[in-house]
This record gives C-alpha cells, sequence and structure tokens, in this order.
C-alpha cells in the first residue's frame, strides 16, 4: 500500500461520522475487504497493526481493503455499544465502499479480537465470500457458528483470548484452527507469517471452490 493508494475520510454514519481508511487497487478489484479492528475500550483502532495487516494482505490480493474506526474512535462519533452499534458502523462502511465500486463485487469480512466477534455479526447479514477471524474474542461468540471455510488463525501463547477458549468454540463446528507456535494475541514479530498464512488459505480455498 502506497500512498496514492490510500484514502482516508469520514461518512455519515449510524451514530454520527465515521472514520473510514480505503486502500484502493489500481486494476478493477477482485471485491471488497471489510476488515474490523479490536476492542476500542482496550484501545483498538483501525490503525492496529494486525488489522493493517489483514488490509495489506486483502489489497495485495486485488481487493478494496476498507477499515473504519468504531463508534468513539479517532473521528468516529458516538459511544461503545458492545457490539450492537458496532455492527451498524461496519455495515455502513461496506455500504460505502460497495456504492462506490460495485454492489456486485465479492465481499471478504475480516476480523481481530472484538473485530472478529463483530464480522460474525456483519455475516448474519451480508453474503460473504469468506470469513477471516484472527484471534477470534471467543468468550463473546456463545453458540455463534460460521460457515466451514471460514479461516481461524490464533497464537498458542495468547493471553487475552486463551486457546483453549477458541477450541472450545470451534470443536462442535468441527472447525480448523491454525495455530501460531510460541505466539501472543497481537502477533508481534509475526505479522508477515501472518500475511502469508491468509493469503495461502484464501488462495486455497478459492481454488477449491473453482474445482
Amino acid at each position: 500500500m502506497t500512498p496514492r493508494n490510500t484514502e482516508r475520510f469520514t461518512i455519515p454514519g449510524p451514530a454520527g461520522a465515521l472514520e473510514v481508511v480505503l486502500n484502493i487497487p489500481e486494476t478493477p478489484p477482485q471485491g471488497v475487504a471489510l476488515v474490523a479492528h479490536p476492542n476500542p475500550v482496550q484501545g483498538g483502532t483501525l490503525d492496529n497493526k494486525v488489522a493493517v495487516t489483514l488490509a495489506k494482505t486483502f489489497f495485495a490480493m486485488g481487493y478494496v481493503a476498507t477499515r473504519f474506526n468504531f463508534r468513539g474512535v479517532g473521528q468516529s462519533e458516538g459511544s461503545f455499544d458492545d457490539g450492537v452499534g458496532e455492527t451498524a458502523d461496519a455495515l455502513a462502511a461496506l455500504a460505502h465502499a460497495r456504492s462506490r465500486f460495485g454492489e456486485n463485487l465479492p465481499v471478504a469480512l475480516a476480523g481481530f479480537s472484538f473485530g472478529s466477534f463483530v464480522q460474525t455479526r456483519v455475516a448474519a447479514s451480508v453474503e460473504a465470500e469468506r470469513l477471516v477471524l484472527v484471534g477470534p474474542a471467543a468468550g463473546r461468540l456463545g453458540g455463534t457458528t460460521v460457515p466451514p471455510d471460514t479461516i481461524v488463525i490464533h497464537g498458542e501463547e495468547d493471553d487475552v483470548v486463551p486457546l483453549a477458549a477458541v477450541l472450545e468454540w470451534t470443536r462442535p463446528q468441527q472447525l480448523p484452527i491454525v495455530v501460531f507456535p510460541g505466539c501472543g494475541h497481537f502477533f508481534h514479530g509475526r505479522l508477515t507469517q501472518l500475511q502469508r498464512t491468509v493469503s495461502v488459505l484464501w488462495r486455497g480455498y478459492a481454488m477449491t471452490a473453482d474445482a
């Protein structure tokens, strides 16, 4: 992503102004990727390194990478709403990107931590190509189910969301998890590996679907 490919602005959102960042490929986009950041109460913003890495990953694959600040963060107005209002924020950011680049483009949903929880809610009302959930906030997911081709990535030594909690959530769904050995919640020193893993798995699922 280079400066000429990046736009940062606000749009009207459900709680007032909503801050959005777009990374726009120079070729016709393959789709729109919506990336949701971690819990704003704990300092999460659209500039979080994992969220930026997810945006870079999809940008490199030709998607319009769309990040946004949840209400009450940065230039986004409003206050924390425990996932309900944040889902509306996500849908507003996605609607803006689709109206600009094409309503019929495939949609990818990616989230980190609390952002993963929000994306499972978004997926209930949007037909998505696939979900990418990194360090998912398993304690918030309860009995939520996701499609079998959902990509779940977690750190073995995550001290924010224990791996055991994620396994407990995925086990009834027989949903595979990619575990990064020796890795904490924020994937310090592992972001390049994270980008490569998401890209390989995404392309692999796409090839399987086309076969």
